[in-house]
């Protein structure tokens, strides 16, 4: 009984050398797919039109606050305080534009980086499957150190698996 537990502990160090570990530059992967760079590309276009509208807004704003000022000391009390109300609600629509298109600028990001992200992953699933490895780790992720000499870099594999050169 004491041989089988020795040998036990004997044989399972050594198992652990057997098994294989790989690693991935995500970032890598990610900026080499044409979905990356059409989703950069829509984003673009997409901020740049909020952008135009913010500016128009900001245009008009301006406009309206430099003529009020020009003419605030000739305004009737009632007419000054209606154009004031009118520069105050053209102040907030102006805000509130800002932040849905922030937020709206956001969603479309992380929708467009889950389809590719998803994608990437299924790929990185495969190719850990096919190798055989147990852990494939991203080098992008944080991790503070993988041992590239215990490690096998597996990028090309997923991008090959993707299409990519």
């Amino acid at each position: 009984m004491k041989k089988i537990i020795l040998t036990m502990l004997v044989a399972l160090p050594m198992s652990l050398f057997a098994q294989k570990f790989a690693h991935i530059n995500s970032a890598d992967i990610i900026q080499a797919m044409p979905e990356y760079t059409t989703a950069q590309t829509e984003m673009q276009t997409t901020a740049k039109q909020y952008e135009d509208e913010l500016q128009r807004m900001q245009d008009e704003l301006k406009t309206k606050m430099d003529d009020y000022e020009k003419n605030a000391a000739t305004m009737v009390d009632a007419v000054k305080q209606r154009r004031e109300q009118e520069l105050q609600e053209l102040n907030q629509r102006l805000q509130q534009y800002y932040e849905n298109s922030q937020q709206e600028l956001q969603k479309l990001q992380q929708q467009k980086m889950q389809v590719i992200s998803e994608k990437v992953s299924k790929a990185i699933k495969e190719v850990g499957e096919a190798g055989g490895y147990i852990y494939v780790m991203d080098v992008t992720s944080g991790i503070p150190y993988i041992s590239t000499t215990l490690s096998t870099d597996v990028t090309s594999q997923v991008k090959a698996k993707l299409g990519l050169k």
